[in-house]
């Protein structure tokens, strides 16, 4: 799953579990359990156990070992590991009889840059006869999607805006009457409903897509401004100051583009909490005052009394192309209309030994959700009754490094987004036996929970909706590239009660992966390991596509989702 920034893979798992977290379904919650109230359950057909015989646990174990073996040296973008991990996945797609892309190939090439930044040792902050000096690392971290040798700003005037949020549909815009052009402005983290202060604004504590960091980087590019500095706090921010840095110091993958990043800030970073604040009293602000305004409707922007900011990267480029795997079983009816089953490929590769091992084999995270994509692929050639609609089968690139493979897929669509009737994503299914529960990350987005809570109640499980929905887990992984352009999405799976241990039993075991396992050379596959239970998801998403590929009509974002002006732009509606 996708953290704040991409990790390097020897972060400590702490800082990382802080997060909610997992880059990809990498998904640590809380156990805070509740079935949901819902039961819009519509109606179903036979089992799925009896609809999908290919997916059992041995076919999950035969691909699981096989695309995170140490063959596979951590499946790292750019690496020996990623051609030979792409190749076993398009020569299993090749094997099951699946075709290619609509350009003859199983590949998609996805274009990237390697940006490795060293900002300049201080940030100068100046005004009002005064400087601030804030230190790299301690006070501030910097970054740019520039693809430049270079970049700076200086002398750019200091605006606080707020959350940076521009949210026709909750009447809020704190760019409202503000030129920022050339400007540095500073923002909280989260979004306003996330303060607790009025459960009316936005969707109350639960994070919308405008409290994401790569939202407000986006949101004050399209402003034109300089610099983007957004203000750490770590109970709203969801993980500590530890977390940012040890990403900011990495280097980081970037999607390239034809303005080689000229439309993005020059300048993207974090400051401090003690920082913010020194940098407000600077400017004849209080924090406290500035915080309960932003949280607060009418809220407008404001200068920080004339304080400019002064600072620059040095920038080390480095351009190579990865690729998405990608293979389609053609509708009988319906060709033209597709059914996407998503998982990420990619993981750490090989890096700091732990207990004498250095390569990140990725087992859970994510060769879980390719077996099931393979797995899935399977049963759907095994099938007698084979699909009306297209069913595609993805598994992308870049995911840990900020869902780059995902984004470049539906920015470059091989296949028609307003055809395309849904994604369904796998990341980091529990190899802990099977479960009650149905976990569904972003619960309350779309109608595609209905499709799932019927697979589900095949299964004897019921709904439960995201555990910890203010960290903005939906948000974090593949799945969300698609919504982002209005493809409906459903990223789910058991992990909170356990058949055989109860909702104790899984906890603990979800808690020692977390602790001692992700992201690290230990999160390996291991025999002794139950995989019913991913099988069972798998089943699980077998049933919900068979389903959607029988129909004619497509799933519906609900009333309040942020996603359907983009899915009804996409379709040509108003």
């Amino acid at each position: 799953m996708v953290l704040p920034f991409l990790p390097s893979p020897a972060r400590p798992l702490a800082a990382a579990f802080m997060l909610g977290l997992g880059l990809s379904g990498c998904q640590s919650q809380s156990d805070n359990t509740a079935a949901s109230t819902s039961d819009n359950t519509p109606e179903t057909t036979a089992a799925s156990s009896a609809a999908a015989p290919a997916i059992t646990a041995a076919s999950i174990s035969k691909y699981l070992q096989a695309i995170s073996s140490d063959e596979m040296l951590g499946r790292k973008p750019f690496t020996v590991g990623e051609e030979r991990s792409t190749k076993y996945l398009a020569d299993e797609f090749k094997r099951l009889g699946l075709k290619s892309g609509p350009d003859g190939s199983y590949f998609q090439p996805v274009p990237l840059v390697e940006i490795t930044g060293t900002p300049s040792p201080t940030l100068q902050i100046k005004g009002k006869g005064q400087m601030l000096s804030f230190q790299y690392k301690t006070d501030f971290v910097a970054f740019t999607q520039r693809e430049q040798p270079q970049v700076a700003v200086t002398n750019s005037e200091l605006v606080f805006a707020g959350y940076g949020v521009v949210a026709p549909e909750y009447g809020w815009d704190d760019y409202a009457g503000l030129d920022v052009k050339g400007k540095t402005v500073v923002v909280l983290v989260n979004d306003p409903g996330n303060a607790g202060n009025d459960t009316t604004l936005f969707n109350g504590k639960a994070m919308t897509y405008y409290g994401r960091w790569t939202y407000k980087y986006e949101e004050a590019a399209r402003h034109g401004a300089a610099g983007l500095l957004i203000v750490h706090d770590t109970k709203p921010a969801a993980y500590p100051w530890s977390v940012v840095l040890s990403g900011a110091v990495s280097p980081k993958l970037r999607a390239q583009t034809a303005n080689k990043g000229a439309d993005k800030c020059a300048l993207e970073g974090w400051l401090t909490l003690d920082a913010a604040k020194k940098l407000f009293q600077a400017a004849g602000q209080n924090y406290d005052q500035l915080y309960a305004a932003a949280n607060t409707k009418g809220f407008r922007a404001r200068s920080l009394g004339g304080l400019t900011l002064t600072g620059s990267i040095q920038n080390k480029l480095r351009r190579q192309t990865s690729r998405n795997v990608l293979a389609v079983l053609p509708g009988t009816t319906r060709p033209e209309e597709y059914i996407i089953y998503s998982a990420h490929w990619d993981h750490f590769g090989v890096g700091k030994a732990i207990a004498g091992d250095s390569i990140y084999n990725g087992a859970v995270d994510d060769g879980t959700g390719l077996a099931a994509l393979l797995s899935i692929a399977e049963a759907f050639q095994q099938a007698k009754e084979k699909p009306q609609r297209s069913i595609v089968f993805l598994a992308v690139t870049g995911e840990e490094q900020g869902l780059l493979g995902s984004a470049y897929y539906v920015q470059h669509p091989p296949f028609p987004l307003n055809k395309t009737v849904a994604d369904l994503n796998m990341d980091m299914l529990w190899p802990y036996g099977q479960m009650k529960d149905l976990t569904v990350i972003g619960y309350g987005q779309s109608e595609l929970e209905d499709y799932a809570r019927a697979a589900a109640k095949e299964q004897d499980r019921y709904v439960l909706p995201d555990q910890t929905p203010e960290t903005g887990m939906f948000y974090r992984s593949d799945h969300f590239s698609f919504a982002h352009v209005g493809v409906p999405s459903l990223y789910a799976s058991g992990g909170f009660e356990s058949r055989t241990g109860g909702k104790e039993a899984i906890a603990k075991q979800r808690q020692n992966y977390t602790t001692n396992m992700y992201h690290k050379p230990a999160d390996q596959f291991d025999p002794s390991w139950d995989l019913s239970g991913i099988a069972q998801d798998a089943q699980l998403y077998f049933r919900v596509g068979q389903r959607l590929a029988s129909e004619t009509t497509f799933p519906q974002w609900r009333a309040g989702s942020e996603f359907k002006g983009a899915r009804a732009k996409s379709m040509g509606r108003k």
